[in-house]
């Protein structure tokens, strides 16, 4: 029998002692395993572990110091004027020094600051301390083959031919869709001016007809014309690209031509017009660059540095856009800081509101926003691809289709072009009192041509024209999202891969609106308001259950399904999102509408009625407040160069208590204050929000950028970004 072996003999025998010098693996310090219930770290939860933040009280501190620093001296040479102790400097006392560098610091502070507000057609630009900022359009001319009316062989607005290539008639150039539209309109203001015991002439169109059918153009030669264009003149040799006001001004016919293109349409960057994304922001930089040295004297680029820059953005802005214009002012321009701030609430900055419903209508895109305490409510913004050039267009559709003498109009040249916006501000109304038959001319100046004079009659097109914000529909929307994102691609989440620029549950209920419908299912009143579930972005918001809302807050006021855009006064208005009408059974076999996805918003073009859209931003910032909503309704603010068309401030705002007859007291269309221009209102504000270098904290140093980039935005903006 064999013994019991100790451990010992069996760790010897079966190989399991331990034979090394007991010595360690490796000499690097082995960190223990978390315990996983149990723990804690305070990584990125304090602002000083913030880049950005770090570098604010590091600014802050330095202040401080200068400023003590300051003081002291003033102290010490208070003392030495006691003692009798000659100053250093002869020309002056220690008081007046210090009021003297007081006010250069205070001169600094804004004539250091460019504030640049981009828009579609125009660009306005100063420094902060201006009183009004420079106006230059926000176009280029390249030297090119052909000119822009070269380029296109139909003329704009587009008329239809006839088979054999023919002239068509006036009444049928735009074809039976325009003219029924325009024909209705027609019909119904006739109504509405005999309902307000208006006096009506019965052939009141056939007398501008026949008027204008017979007109001829008188001439003129140049030496008589008091008013010539100052043509621009090419040098030699002729230069590769002209910015601004002179871009407008190269005859068509120039040796060499030029073509005009526009950075911007639509509020949106212009991929219709533009074969590459470089060549496009080039010609952005291009455009600002020309107008700081032209309009702000800073010939030289040596002196950019020592300046910094606030850009006004939209308030549904593409991040993409934002990034590419910061990493433009903080590079190219090589700007010491920028800061963004959004349009509606420069406005209400440049106004002097501490809240506000703004209405800002520009050339080519309508946004809408309430401001509350400085700050944009984000699910009451709405962006509207409409403005003042749709209007100059529809103008002359009209005028057109009632035979117009200058029959040969065509907005692809550029003194058409010119032309058409003149006769817009000069005729249009929204008055019904000025309507009438009236006789109106114009002078057709064109480069080595004599002047030409006509002479016209128009009766309620300058009326109907601008009726077009209200219904839409009758403006032409078939171009304003063609080749969409062929150049920008939307920004996307680093994380989870899905687009993430801002959007708005009032912007989704416009959109859901006006899209197409889906197939022709019904609808009963329990299911619409399931349709609408939206919820804004990037706040990560709970899901808003938008139309129920308006409907509990307007509960005594009609309204229509979700079919359709909310009911006309009167029977057989146009719709704008695809024409349904309120009430009853109508509602009810309408085709359902659906909530677009975030894929589908890019084809969908956000056209709808003002007053509509100017409701639903303020129910969706109101939130079932009845308070708020009188308050909204009694501080709504027009800004923008669309909206001084005559008559259109009581034009609004009869509409809105037509549709809102429970808040008619309520309902105030407010103007800018001090007869400030309504184009520069939201460039006022935004040089103010400059001046605040003690309260602003949204300026991104060099120094940051270079470290972080646009992450900075983040950290920076006053919003939710």
């Amino acid at each position: 029998m064999v013994g019991k072996k100790s451990g010992k003999a069996l760790l010897r025998d079966e190989g399991l002692e331990r034979t090394d010098n007991n010595m360690e693996l490796s000499n690097w310090p082995q960190v223990p395993a978390i315990n996983q219930k149990n723990y804690y770290t305070d990584y990125l939860k304090r602002d000083d572990q913030y880049l950005a933040f770090r570098f604010q009280n590091e600014e802050n501190r330095n202040q401080m110091a200068k400023t003590a620093k300051d003081r002291d001296r003033a102290l010490a040479m208070a003392k030495a004027n006691d003692l009798g102790i000659p100053e250093p400097e002869a020309d002056g006392d220690g008081d007046t020094n210090m009021e003297d560098s007081e006010e250069a610091a205070a001169e600094t502070a804004g004539s250091k600051v460019i504030v640049i507000h981009v828009g579609s057609q125009n660009l306005r630009i100063g420094l902060a301390s201006d009183a009004l900022p420079k106006t230059v359009p926000m176009v280029i001319a390249h030297k090119s083959t052909t000119n822009e009316a070269e380029d296109h062989e139909e003329p704009y607005p587009k008329r239809q031919k006839m088979d054999d290539g023919s002239e068509m008639e006036p009444e049928k150039q735009f074809g039976p869709e325009f003219a029924s539209q325009y024909t209705t309109m027609c019909a119904e203001l006739k109504t509405h001016m005999r309902q307000n015991k208006r006096r009506t002439l019965p052939n009141s169109k056939e007398m501008v007809i026949n008027y204008n059918r017979r007109t001829v153009p008188e001439p003129i030669s140049e030496h008589n014309d008091p008013l010539r264009v100052d043509w621009t003149e090419l040098s030699n040799p002729p230069p590769e690209h002209i910015a601004g006001q002179p871009a407008l001004r190269i005859p068509d016919e120039s040796k060499p031509r030029y073509k005009l293109y526009w950075p911007l349409r639509y509020g949106w960057c212009n991929e219709r017009d533009y074969k590459s994304k470089r060549l496009m922001f080039l010609d952005f930089s291009l455009i600002l660059e020309h107008a700081i040295q032209s309009q702000l004297g800073l010939t030289s680029k040596k002196e950019w540095p020592q300046y910094s820059c606030v850009f006004v953005i939209p308030d549904l802005y593409e991040k993409a856009y934002v990034c590419q214009m910061l990493e433009m002012l903080m590079k190219e321009f090589a700007f010491a800081r920028v800061c963004f701030i959004q349009e509606s609430l420069a406005a209400t900055f440049g106004a002097g509101f501490t809240s506000a419903c703004v209405v800002d209508i520009g050339a080519q895109k309508t946004s809408i926003c309430c401001v509350e305490e400085g700050m944009c409510i984000e699910n009451s913004r709405v962006n509207l691809k409409y403005g003042g050039s749709d209007v100059t267009e529809t103008f002359i559709k009209m005028m057109l289709y009632d035979h117009f003498p200058y029959a040969d109009i065509n907005l692809w040249r550029r003194y058409d072009y010119l032309l058409a916006e003149e006769l817009k501000k000069k005729i249009c109304t929204m008055n019904e009192a000025s309507v009438s038959v009236q006789v109106f001319d114009f002078h057709l100046r064109v480069a080595g041509q004599d002047t030409r004079k006509y002479a016209f009659k128009a009766y309620d097109e300058v009326h109907l024209a601008p009726m077009g914000f209200f219904q839409p529909s009758i403006f032409d929307n078939s171009l304003k999202i063609k080749d969409r994102r062929t150049l920008i691609s939307p920004s996307v989440d680093i994380y989870d891969g899905q687009p993430n620029d801002p959007t708005s549950a009032a912007q989704s209920e416009i959109l859901s609106l006006v899209a197409p419908p889906t197939a022709s299912t019904q609808v009963n009143g329990d299911s619409q308001s399931s349709t609408l579930d939206v919820q804004s972005t990037p706040s990560r918001s709970q899901p808003v259950n938008a139309l129920s809302r308006v409907q509990e807050l307007e509960a005594t006021t009609p309204r229509s399904s979700v079919a359709g855009s909310p009911g006309p006064e009167t029977v057989g208005t146009p719709q704008a999102g695809g024409g349904g009408t309120s009430g009853g059974s109508q509602a009810q076999n309408a085709p359902q509408r659906r909530v677009p996805t975030v894929e589908e918003r890019d084809d969908i073009v956000p056209v709808y009625p003002l007053d509509k859209a100017i409701l639903t931003s303020i129910a969706h910032a109101t939130r079932n407040e009845e308070r708020k909503m009188r308050d909204f309704l009694g501080g709504i603010m027009i800004v923008g160069g669309g909206s001084q068309v005559n008559g259109f401030h009581a034009f609004l705002e009869e509409r809105l208590q037509a549709l809102r007859p429970g808040f008619a007291k309520e309902i105030m269309i407010g103007t800018p204050p001090r007869d400030l221009d309504p184009q520069v209102v939201v460039w006022k504000g935004a040089s103010i929000f400059g001046k605040l270098n003690s309260t602003n904290d949204s300026w991104i140093g060099q120094l940051e950028y270079d470290r972080l980039g646009h992450r900075l935005m983040a950290y920076k903006c006053m919003w939710s970004y």
